[in-house]
């Protein structure tokens, strides 16, 4: 599952790099206290962002060649040099060293070893602040659509699903209490326009994060003759920023991600909540294989739905990680503040925690058995054709509070007379309550023909839900 780039790290300086300096080193006589440089490093959170700092300093310096700022010859040494890092850290020949400041310090101390001063001219009209800005903005645009990814194979997996049992028949419920007849394809379709607009939710977060910030500098942009627009297009970006300051200043890209996350992860607690209720003994309506489940140190005939409690718990987590960026942006002064180094954590973490979900979620789904007689049989009992028969009243011409009325004196008797189905009293009992009703009420208020009935847009008739998962698959074709 999705844990990032994992890249080796180092606490001691590799041999073709001199020991780590902060890049503002110059300012101050006397070096950074060594606890408090540990503390304000975040070398082992940024790691994960060097293939797309690498990317964005050979398009920046690209520009630079090309703008005359720097010596094109210099330009084209860098970019290759750049190109050689890239491959050294994939094979594992060169490791970052944990002892730099952060990932864009490490890869700047590479060049300027190898190439010198002409390795010291990669950061002229750039900062930092947009340099980071511009990373997280690529490692995201990576990563997202992996989580997308994630989702539409679950997605597949559940439609295919639903698709087999729209006529499988189970009980709904509200407040944890049977209330009306409906399908296991109904119930998973429902699961699945939750995830379609999860989908969709980073479709747009996507879009609005899609815009090149380098070229912001530290707040105010640069007076050397950069082309914002070259970079923001070599790089694949939809446009540049609009403000200089903005670009640096906030972190509502972040918010919107990690909230995305976290809705997605309370969609699948909720779904794991379902799967918890119905592995226990007293529901019984579905089977999880024993590789989706554990057994107890004590217990010996226990088979724990661990992994979908699990999917619940993490859930949390990812909720914590949005409020932690929102806690920590709300104070903020507008423009860049240390603070923000500590955005990428949170929403790593939470990147990270969904993907892994959503695989455990698919797998456990794509293995689960249901025992549809189970299902069925708990569609007797409970009245759950109590709103139907009240609707039939209303068909023949009674008022819904007077028939919602008949309907609940009819299931009180019933309950008197031990009864656990409206058709257990005979014609003539139900016309004591009511003269509209006839013999067609018995035909009426079966479970298979309350679902069936049951067919206006959004219902649980199989037809319908046949439609509903079409529509799910043709919004959602980009990934099926």
């Amino acid at each position: 599952m999705a844990k990032g780039n994992k890249q080796n790290t180092k606490n001691s300086s590799s041999k073709n790099i001199e020991p780590a300096q902060p890049l503002w080193a110059g300012r101050l006589s006397e070096k950074p206290d060594a606890q408090a440089f540990v503390f304000q490093s975040s070398i082992n959170i940024d790691k994960r962002l060097v293939f797309d700092d690498i990317q964005g300093s050979r398009a920046h310096v690209t520009m630079l060649g090309r703008q005359g700022i720097i010596p094109r010859e210099s330009a084209v040494k860098i970019v290759r040099e750049l190109q050689t890092i890239s491959a050294e850290l994939k094979e594992g020949k060169l490791v970052i060293d944990a002892s730099y400041e952060d990932v864009h310090s490490f890869l700047e101390a590479v060049l300027t070893q190898r190439l010198g001063d002409t390795g010291k001219m990669v950061h002229a009209g750039r900062s930092r602040n947009d340099q980071v800005a511009l990373d997280f903005r690529l490692y995201l645009k990576r990563s997202v659509p992996l989580i997308q990814l994630e989702i539409s194979k679950l997605l597949g997996i559940l439609l295919d699903t639903a698709q087999l049992h729209v006529t499988s028949i189970m009980p709904g419920y509200t407040h944890l209490q049977r209330a009306q007849c409906v399908t296991l394809g109904f119930h998973l379709t429902a699961w699945s326009a939750a995830l379609s607009r999860d989908y969709s939710r980073f479709d747009d977060a996507l879009k609005r994060l899609d815009e090149c910030p380098l070229g912001s500098g530290a707040l105010a942009g640069s007076s050397l003759p950069l082309d914002r627009k070259a970079v923001s297009d070599a790089l694949g970006f939809s446009r540049i920023s609009l403000n200089a300051m903005d670009s640096v200043a906030d972190r509502d890209f972040a918010l919107e991600l990690s909230s995305a996350c976290a809705i997605t992860m309370v969609h699948l607690s909720r779904f794991c909540e379902d799967i918890i209720l119905w592995a226990s003994e007293e529901f019984k309506f579905i089977e999880l294989a024993e590789s989706w489940s554990t057994g107890s140190s004590i217990m010996p005939q226990k088979k724990n739905p661990d992994f979908a409690e699990l999917i619940r718990g993490k859930s949390g987590r990812t909720i914590g990680n949005a409020v932690t960026l929102f806690t920590l942006l709300k104070g903020l002064p507008y423009a860049y503040n240390k603070d923000l180094q500590e955005d990428k954590e949170a929403l790593f973490d939470s990147i990270d925690t969904l993907r892994d979900c959503l695989g455990m979620f698919a797998g456990m789904i794509k293995t689960a058995k249901f025992n549809l007689k189970r299902m069925k049989a708990a569609c007797t009992g409970g009245f759950l054709e109590a709103t139907d028969t009240a609707e039939y009243l209303v068909r023949k011409g009674l008022p819904f509070r007077a028939a919602h009325e008949t309907a609940s004196s009819i299931v009180r008797e019933c309950i008197e007379k031990g009864h656990r189905h409206i058709s257990g009293l005979n014609l003539d009992e139900l016309k004591k309550h009511s003269e509209l009703f006839e013999e067609d009420i018995f035909k009426t208020i079966t479970p298979a023909a309350c679902i069936k009935a049951r067919d206006l847009p959004g219902g649980p008739c199989p037809k319908e839900v046949r439609r509903q998962i079409r529509v799910l698959r043709k919004k959602n074709q980009i990934i099926f």
